[in-house]
């Protein structure tokens, strides 16, 4: 701190240009105090003051300095003992590492915790964590212990309850409310986190909550199919016929192929339909190969709850895009997505243009012709010359038809249009058509239009 006293008298120091890295280290064990100054001509330049040992781990790296083992200590060896903690931030680094597939994703992730910027913020017994400037309670969460950020449902910043997304300042004190009945993080917390340790864990959460239930899921698919061919879990799931089945589909072991079953990648009448080859080498009973037949033949396939059929597929869960809310009579198309099943869209969809390039995750779907009912919801938008009554008229021609009203919205330009949107609830196209007619009939209405 001499030193330091002397340079701020021989040269006027920038205002807010100071960093004190030896009170509060980096992540990565640097340490050195920064000032900025101004030169006789007004040109500034930075000082680093810091020891010789500092020296070395600057200019050598954390480990260079530590697997240093001998020093010379008055003419004679002194080995130098690394301590475990102080590597504890490149073991973190190797760990970010084996997470990442992509080496890109890795590289950008080092490059953001080595240069960015951080604040230096405390827990309340007084503890430093240093984090990227821009860090939310959240990322303060996670740094304490995944689990803490998993269960966070509050934070208090300064003793006082603030929003778990605030922006942290240096200085801060920040204390975590938990709850075990937490749902666990959202997904929206990727998008607000900057650390890198907190993303990470809200992946790996997400991750293996999402395999879990789709490997339940798988289970109770092929279970149900083995029960409907008359066999149990015992005859079939043996390692000379499990193995086959695995290689046939680039499997690595069963729960990746329960999850796939869960997620719709794959149906369980294909996987049963493998290993029944094996089984049936063992057992030449006639009734096999009846079941194997069987598993071949055009079975009448069941509809979601949606009333779509997926090619294929059986109990899949299947959601009807909102981007144009296809009806039973429009030609369709289905979409694998991660996690949440098939989404059904329209082929004149603006959208599906975009999902066209990925056709590995496009299926085969149709809509189930049987008497059971099911309703769907339809946006449509009118537009009329505004009038006393119009929206009075509009409603009651509606009302002669079967689909059912279930939202209205109106809003009139300055030049006295009125723009209408409808939602309505009918069985299928030709419902829908026959509202639009009607509509269209009703005076001062010169368009009506179904919403995309």
């Amino acid at each position: 701190m001499q030193h330091f006293g002397v340079v701020h008298e021989l040269y006027s120091p920038m205002p807010g240009r100071f960093k004190d890295y030896i009170a509060v280290p980096k992540p990565n064990m640097y340490q050195s105090i920064h000032t900025t100054l101004l030169g006789e001509k007004g040109t500034p330049f930075e000082v680093q003051i810091r020891t010789w040992e500092m020296h070395r781990i600057a200019e050598y790296g954390i480990a260079a300095h530590w697997a240093y083992k001998e020093a010379s200590y008055l003419g004679r060896k002194q080995v130098v003992k690394v301590e475990e903690d102080k590597l504890s931030w490149l073991r973190e680094t190797l760990e970010w590492q084996k997470e990442m597939e992509d080496p890109q994703e890795f590289l950008e992730t080092l490059k953001t915790e080595l240069f960015e910027d951080e604040v230096y913020v405390f827990t309340p017994k007084g503890a430093i964590k240093v984090l990227p400037r821009g860090a939310t309670p959240i990322d303060f969460a996670y740094s304490i212990h995944e689990q803490i950020g998993h269960h966070m449902t509050g934070c208090k910043i300064n003793s006082k309850m603030m929003p778990i997304i605030t922006p942290l300042n240096t200085g801060d004190i920040v204390e975590i409310i938990t709850s075990d009945n937490s749902n666990g993080p959202s997904r929206d917390w990727l998008k607000l986190v900057k650390s890198s340790s907190a993303k990470n864990k809200i992946k790996g959460w997400f991750k293996k909550a999402q395999k879990a239930e789709n490997i339940e899921k798988g289970k109770e698919l092929i279970e149900k199919e083995i029960k409907r061919i008359g066999l149990t879990h015992a005859d079939l799931f043996k390692n000379e016929y499990i193995e086959p089945m695995l290689g046939k589909y680039n499997y690595k072991n069963l729960e990746e192929m329960y999850a796939a079953v869960g997620f719709g990648a794959n149906s369980p009448v294909k996987i049963i339909a493998r290993m029944l080859q094996e089984y049936r080498k063992e057992h030449q009973e006639e009734d096999i190969e009846e079941k194997i037949q069987a598993l071949s033949k055009t079975r009448k396939p069941k509809p979601s709850t949606s009333g779509i059929i997926v090619k294929g597929i059986d109990n899949c869960l299947v959601k009807l895009s909102k981007c144009c809310n296809p009806l039973p009579g429009d030609e369709i198309v289905g979409y694998i997505t991660k996690g949440r099943g098939v989404s059904v869209h329209r082929k004149d969809c603006t959208n599906i243009n975009d999902l066209i390039s990925e056709d590995n995750r496009l299926i085969d779907v149709e809509w189930y012709n049987e008497d059971e009912k099911v309703t769907y919801q339809s946006d449509i938008e009118i537009s009329s010359n505004d009038r006393t009554g119009l929206l009075m008229d509009i409603l009651k021609e509606i009302g002669t038809t079967k689909a059912k009203i279930l939202g209205v919205n109106t809003k009139t330009t300055k030049e006295k249009i009125a723009i209408i949107d409808i939602t309505l609830e009918v069985e299928n196209l030709d419902e829908l058509n026959k509202a639009i007619k009607v509509i269209r009939k009703v005076d001062s209405v010169y368009d009506v239009r179904r919403k995309k």
